[in-house]
């Protein structure tokens, strides 16, 4: 019997400037444990004066989960919040009722040229905390646990795997791992986890003999213990956790699991961001624009 459920080629999505290989959700894959959403970006090279800009936009229902293997994003909200994070950090923002932020690259990378290449991926919050407040959280790469293992690196991001347990607070069993594996090595995924799957950031992999090229993610069988071996040089993301605890709807930068919150989000948003907390979003200080939201 496979190992693998499911595998899934990304998509290709231009975000103005630089294009990203968008994995989940999928036509009949929306959701990996609490990830909604899982988006490669780069490796994306920019010319000395050039650089992203996201802007100001909403979120909620969802944490953000911003980590990177090049380049370097200035993190804005509207808690006030302002963070660099750089390859190897964790950024994980907990929407909840609602928060807007921007990520833009640092004016020393921009007036160099430099490299992005990281990962962007959505964890629905549970229905008990989807209207709670807002957080934003930092993780400096220090701070998250390593585990040395032959011919691997594990650098667990965020839950418990490997015998190490991340500082990083997620409300519903999740794990998230960057892992490297040396040519020839092995490593063994138990089925600790729910619900779990491997992307193939650089790389070929085999699971269980089943060749798994870059950029492409395999859902795991559930309660299947996985043997990875690396072809190459690799590296790749294992994320997962337990299944979500309701259906989630999407849309544009919103989760929640009621039309009745997402006609909520998009009636605030649409009215314009404000000072006043209640009912409106606001704008991260410092910041003047703001993306306004799709009319479809």
């Amino acid at each position: 019997m496979s190992s693998i459920e499911q595998v899934i080629a990304p998509r290709r999505r231009d975000l103005g400037g630089f294009e990203v290989a968008r994995v989940l959700p999928y036509m009949n894959r929306r959701s990996v444990g609490s990830f909604v959403f899982f988006d490669h970006m780069g490796p994306a090279v920019f010319a000395p004066g050039k650089g992203i800009d996201v802007r100001p936009h909403p979120h909620i229902g969802l944490a953000t989960v911003t980590y990177l293997f090049e380049g370097a994003f200035v993190h804005r909200d509207s808690l006030g919040s302002v963070q660099t994070i750089s390859p190897g950090d964790m950024n994980w923002m907990s929407a909840g009722r609602g928060i807007v932020h921007s990520e833009r690259t640092p004016p020393d990378l921009r007036a160099a040229g430099h490299t992005v290449h990281g990962i962007q991926s959505w964890v629905a919050l549970p229905k008990a905390a989807e209207t709670s407040a807002p957080i934003f959280t930092h993780h400096p790469a220090a701070t998250l646990p390593v585990v040395e293992k032959k011919g691997a690196r594990l650098r667990v991001i965020a839950g418990a795997a490997f015998g190490v347990t991340s500082p990083v607070v997620a409300l519903s069993d999740t794990v998230y791992v960057d892992a490297a594996l040396e040519a020839g090595a092995d490593l063994l995924l138990s089925a600790d986890h729910q619900e779990r799957a491997v992307y193939a950031v650089e790389g070929t992999l085999t699971l269980d003999g089943t060749v798994l090229p870059p950029m492409e993610m395999a859902v795991l069988v559930e309660g299947k213990t996985v043997t990875v071996t690396a072809q190459t040089a690799a590296r790749f993301m294992i994320l997962g956790g337990a299944p979500l605890d309701a259906p989630r709807l999407m849309w544009w930068n919103f989760v929640a699991s009621s039309d009745a919150l997402m006609d909520k989000a998009q009636v605030s948003w649409a009215a314009g961001p404000s000072e006043n907390w209640s009912g409106h979003f606001k704008l991260p200080p410092g910041e003047s624009e703001f993306i306004p939201l799709p009319e479809s």
